[in-house]
């Protein structure tokens, strides 16, 4: 049966005066409507125990409207107004479904600025994109094409601190199929040094893009430090600070998405290690070297693509020890110390520390796959013993 894959199309645009004044109202009706709806749903549930569901908020909505302290909330468009409630009732679904923390106030300084549209608040005509409340089309770079024949099911419209306008573009892409299954398969190691190690032996550099803006953003920021708060020079200093920013951020993404689609389109299952980065970064010698290697972001791309093309990832136990294990003669030694980057076995075998440990990572990883264990395995399997440990792990004596 073939599915058809939705994919959100992000390109940068230059919007008009007219249209950028729409838009910052937009947002700031959006935030203004979420936060009035939080509110709401947590002074009933407080007070009267009462739980309010997305209909009664859109009521409310309705009602807020015709008042005359919150009639500007007509000016804009209504269709992100709604939006933005749906996006609240999610954001209470996973808080009640523990897959998130409770619903937070949209800042003026901090939040994101953005606005969704459906097929009723947009036109997509010959390339051209116009808004509801709009005249003209908005100036889009199409650095990419969209699918032949696509037709966007909804519009985001954002805009970054650094004042960039993004509108990104919802529709299904045909071109999205399973590749032909291949028997290849790939144990991959991170770490700071190389950013990945494969079990083939091959490592990728580590091109630390954070430290190479690091003096420059260091100078933005003591600039900023020095300017009055609320003036005109502060708002211009933000913003430069803010465009370094962007600037690191982005070029780690454009380095990690080449990386796993090939990674993707090479290999049938793909074996990575079980991280829990939120943990590591705690660790304030390495945090700056583990944020900008980007280890979470690498994994979440590599998963979603996976399961686009038909691929397997497979997650190891985070615990495994796999740079203490021989991987010839599974030795398991007793310390591994990290400035230890090649050791010699017992049976004699020299290992490099990283490939040593990719190697483990295949091998646990193709077990994990036979005993059942999915792509976020478990710490034990239903008869109480870890999928790890039904592989031996070490030498007996």
């Amino acid at each position: 049966m073939t599915t058809h894959v939705k994919r959100a199309f992000k390109y940068r645009f230059c919007p008009t005066d007219a249209q950028a004044a729409e838009l910052s109202r937009t947002f700031g009706c959006v935030r203004k409507v979420y936060n009035l709806a939080l509110a709401a749903r947590t002074q009933a549930w407080v007070t009267r125990q009462e739980g309010v569901n997305y209909n009664a908020t859109s009521a409310m909505l309705t009602a807020w409207k015709k008042t005359e302290e919150l009639a500007y909330l007509n000016e804009v468009s209504s269709v992100p107004l709604q939006q933005t409630l749906r996006h609240l009732q999610t954001a209470f679904t996973n808080f009640f479904g523990r897959r998130a923390k409770y619903p937070r106030f949209k800042s003026r300084k901090t939040s994101r600025r953005s606005a969704e549209y459906t097929t009723s608040a947009f036109r997509f005509r010959d390339g051209k994109l116009t808004l509801a409340k709009m005249t003209e089309p908005l100036a889009v770079v199409w650095s990419r094409p969209l699918p032949e024949g696509a037709k966007p099911s909804t519009v985001t419209v954002s805009q970054d601190s650094a004042g960039r306008w993004f509108v990104s573009l919802l529709c299904e892409d045909p071109s999205v199929q399973p590749l032909p299954a291949t028997g290849q398969a790939v144990g991959v190691d991170v770490g700071l040094d190389h950013l990945l190690t494969l079990s083939t032996g091959e490592k990728i550099a580590n091109p630390r893009h954070e430290r190479r803006d690091r003096a420059a953003l260091a100078r933005q920021q003591r600039r900023l430090a020095k300017k009055e708060k609320g003036s005109a020079n502060r708002a211009r200093a933000r913003l430069k600070v803010a465009k370094i920013h962007a600037r690191i951020a982005d070029r780690p993404r454009d380095t990690l998405h080449k990386i796993t689609t090939r990674l993707v389109r090479e290999n049938q299952t793909i074996v990575i290690e079980d991280l829990t980065v939120h943990n590591m970064v705690k660790n304030r010698k390495l945090a700056r070297a583990i944020s900008d290697a980007a280890w979470s972001e690498f994994r979440s791309m590599l998963e979603y693509k996976a399961q686009w093309y038909g691929r397997e990832v497979v997650a190891v136990d985070r615990w495994f020890p796999s740079s203490r294990l021989c991987s010839a003669c599974n030795t398991l030694q007793d310390t591994m110390p990290l400035h230890v980057r090649t050791w010699t076995c017992d049976c004699g075998v020299t290992h490099d520390r990283d490939v040593n440990a990719a190697h483990n990572l295949l091998a646990a990883g193709l077990a994990v796959t036979v005993c059942g264990a999915g792509v976020r395995p478990q710490r034990s399997t239903p008869d109480g013993q870890s999928a790890m440990k039904q592989k031996p792990s070490r030498r007996e004596p």
